[in-house]
């Protein structure tokens, strides 16, 4: 039960750090959030509380894709890359929500830096 408790209390400490703690007006937070299958991300305007530009793995553009997770996030990286630039968006800070950066947030950061995005 200790052990449980314990990666709790770690995730939320990561989760905490990387989080900016005053939005700033023309600021914009690159958030994700992995599931066990899926991966989603949002590029949101803290100051004014708005999604401008959002990406999942569960679009039907993705269903019919037949690759690994780590691919999968890639897609998806890119995807949402090549829609910011749609909406004018460049810079913004990458807000991992305390999932470590390996993996499959590692392949989707690249993958949207590789798009355009810069974090």
């Amino acid at each position: 039960m200790r052990k449980v408790k314990l990666k709790k209390e770690q995730y939320l400490r990561r989760r905490k750090r990387s989080k900016k703690p005053f939005p700033v007006k023309g600021e914009y937070r690159l958030c994700i959030y992995k599931s066990a299958k899926h991966i989603e991300a949002q590029i949101i305007d803290d100051f004014n509380q708005t999604t401008l530009v959002a990406a999942s793995s569960k679009e039907k553009a993705f269903s019919k894709e037949k690759v690994n997770k780590s691919e999968l996030a890639s897609l998806v990286g890119k995807s949402l890359s090549e829609r910011a630039k749609a909406k004018k968006v460049k810079k913004v800070y990458f807000d991992r929500n305390g999932f470590r950066y390996h993996g499959r947030v590692k392949s989707f950061a690249e993958a949207s830096r590789k798009g355009g995005l810069k974090f």
